[in-house]
C-alpha cells in the first residue's frame, strides 16, 4: 500500500475536493434495512470519481422512492494529495526544464486510498425499495475505477434474495 501523503505544510495550492455532500436524503428517519458498496481490491479513488459515484446514486434514489425515503452516506474522504512533475515539451524544451531536479511536484487533485473490502458508500432504505438501493448502487459502482459488491449490512431478514 501506498504511504499517503497528506502533509499540507508543503504545499501551496491544493484543489479543493469535489464531493459537495456525504450525508443526502432523509438525515433523521432510522431506516431498517443497510445496503453497503464496497470494493474488492485495494485501489485510489479519485475525488472526481466518488463524487460521479455519489450524484449517480443520489439522482436514482430521489427519483425512485422520493425525497424523504432513503439515506445515502459516502463513507471515504479523499486525503492523499496528488502531484504531478509536468515535463515541457516542444522546441528547446531541453534548455527550459531541469528533468528529475526538484522534482516534488504540484498538487494535482486528492485521492482516497481504499483497502480491498472497504465500504465506500451506504445507501439506508426501507424493506421495500430494497431492489432500488441495489440497482442506485450497481450505478454508482460503474463510476469507480475497480470492480464492486453489493453488500447488506443490517436487516438481511427483511428482504428475501
Amino acid at each position: 500500500m501506498v504511504r499517503p501523503y497528506t502533509r499540507k505544510d508543503y504545499i501551496r495550492k491544493i484543489p479543493s475536493s469535489k464531493i459537495v455532500q456525504y450525508d443526502m436524503g432523509n438525515l433523521s428517519e432510522d431506516f431498517p434495512l443497510e445496503v453497503t458498496l464496497e470494493v474488492k481490491e485495494h485501489t485510489h479513488l479519485s475525488h472526481n470519481s466518488l463524487e460521479a459515484a455519489r450524484i449517480a446514486a443520489n439522482r436514482y434514489l430521489q427519483r425512485t422512492t422520493g425525497k424523504m425515503g432513503y439515506r445515502l452516506k459516502i463513507r471515504t474522504y479523499p486525503h492523499h494529495i496528488v502531484r504531478e512533475n509536468p515535463m515541457a515539451t516542444g522546441a528547446g524544451a531541453d534548455r527550459v526544464q531541469s528533468g528529475m531536479r526538484g522534482a516534488f511536484g504540484k498538487a494535482v487533485s486528492s485521492e482516497a486510498l481504499v483497502r480491498a473490502n472497504q465500504k465506500i458508500i451506504t445507501a439506508y432504505v426501507n424493506a421495500k425499495d430494497f431492489e432500488k438501493a441495489k440497482v442506485a448502487l450497481n450505478r454508482a459502482g460503474m463510476k469507480l475505477p475497480v470492480s464492486c459488491r453489493i453488500v447488506v449490512d443490517k436487516g438481511q431478514d427483511l428482504v428475501q434474495f
